[in-house]
């Protein structure tokens, strides 16, 4: 199972093993990382489920698609390398993989 980190606001990190075909959402939230709301569940219309990816990882991870590009928009805290975490399919290609999370999930 490949192992995804997330590094919370507040400097909590969560190392743990992600589901391949999962999300990069599904696995935070199973994984109690409490800085990923995720309002609408995943469907791409809230935005409340960003992270950062590493610079090192977003080659690997790809740009996001026009309909996320436009839910991040919307988002607080975007950068060249943020994504929605809910778009991001987890593959054997991601492990290792690292994501940042915003101090707020919001439009």
């Amino acid at each position: 199972m490949p192992k995804i980190t997330y590094i919370e606001h507040d400097g909590a990190v969560h190392s743990v093993e992600a589901e391949i075909g999962s999300t990069v959402m599904e696995t935070a939230l199973r994984n109690d990382v409490s800085s990923i709301v995720a309002e609408c569940g995943g469907s791409c219309t809230c935005a409340t489920c960003l992270v950062h990816v590493d610079e090192k990882w977003f080659p690997v991870v790809g740009p996001p698609s026009a309909e996320e590009e436009e839910m991040l928009d919307s988002a607080f805290e975007v950068k060249p390398t943020s994504r929605l975490s809910c778009q991001i399919k987890v593959t054997e290609a991601l492990d290792g993989l690292i994501v940042r999370t915003p101090a707020y999930q919001g439009r």
